[in-house]
């Protein structure tokens, strides 16, 4: 899918067909988007703009050294988009070309920030005269919807947070929620700083207008406090982590506890039926007198309940039950 953005009489009007190029310059772009294009699109857009664009593989590449690079007449960035989904974060790659006053966005799939801009551009064309205006527009927007992610993690956050001081659920699967929001967590930040080193390396371009730096300067610091924020929020589960960790070890410990109390104050009596399960003389029982007291098994009982009782009443008395 193509989009172009080209200036005609004061108004910004859009086209879809790589026809257009034809029939205006280059100075009368302000944006082209590629979605998914054709091969037909994307060389009929290189044409137009006299230089390659690149492709998903170099868009997804991870070293910065291939992230950011310039040449005579272009300024080539990559960097990843965020999309929620059910359980974590899927990274869309995003390459963007800036020829001239030109900008060339390359996607694989749409994106929020790319549509409400679309939208507000066609609205007020006076607040995007080049493709630098455009893409200082998509960052800050992008930078505003990472905002709002890390608000909702925070919120998350705090409801795990609310459920552990409740005590409601405390299991595996509450651990593994909290490091699944780690990862998230993560993810959020290694997306933010990377929106980071991109900003400052376009700063240190020659090619960027000089009227942007003060806006790029306010993108710089937002995504430094939202740094903090991510990096808040992650020491904040760690936390959690342990927490949930250390109550999970506490209700094992009273588990242990109680087996353990339970053998402590059964071996007095085992000791004592063992005793008396010797097949030889006891006291109170003659071995072989068929006239023995039927209340020696009474007593007996009685001496292993006391033996019970005595060794509770010690472990009671040493504040150990």
């Amino acid at each position: 899918m193509l989009a172009i953005f080209y200036r005609q009489n004061g108004k910004i009007l859009v086209s879809q067909s790589e026809t257009v190029f034809g029939k205006i310059y280059i100075d009368d772009v302000v944006w082209i988007d590629l979605i998914d294009p054709s091969g037909d699109e994307k060389r009929a857009v290189e044409a137009f703009l006299g230089t390659d664009i690149q492709s998903r593989a170099q868009a997804e590449e991870i070293e910065s050294s291939s992230r950011y690079f310039e040449t005579e007449k272009a300024i080539f960035a990559n960097t990843n988009f965020l999309t929620p989904g059910p359980d974590e974060y899927m990274m869309q790659p995003v390459s963007f070309t800036l020829v001239e006053n030109t900008l060339t966005t390359l996607r694989e799939v749409p994106l929020r920030s790319f549509t409400e801009l679309q939208r507000r551009l066609q609205v007020n064309p006076r607040q995007y005269p080049t493709g630098y205006s455009v893409f200082a527009s998509i960052l800050d927007q992008r930078v505003d919807l990472d905002a709002d992610m890390i608000e909702l993690l925070s919120k998350e956050i705090s409801q795990y947070a609310k459920r552990i001081n409740q005590q409601e659920d405390i299991n595996e699967d509450l651990l593994l929620d909290i490091n699944q929001l780690q990862e998230n967590s993560m993810i959020v930040r290694e997306n933010v700083v990377d929106k980071q080193r991109l900003i400052s390396n376009l700063m240190k371009s020659s090619k960027y207008p000089k009227d942007l730096e003060s806006r790029l300067n306010v993108l710089l610091q937002d995504i430094s406090s939202l740094i903090n924020h991510t990096n808040f929020c992650f020491e904040r589960l760690e936390y959690l982590q342990d927490t949930v960790v250390g109550l999970i070890n506490l209700d094992q410990n009273k588990i242990m506890k109680v087996f353990t109390l339970v053998s402590l104050l059964l071996m007095p009596p085992t000791l004592i039926a063992s005793f008396y399960g010797m097949n030889v003389r006891l006291p109170m029982i003659g071995a072989s007198d068929p006239n023995t007291s039927p209340w020696n098994w009474v007593i007996i009982l009685g001496i292993m309940v006391l033996s019970f009782l005595a060794v509770w009443y010690i472990f009671k008395r040493r504040k150990m039950l």
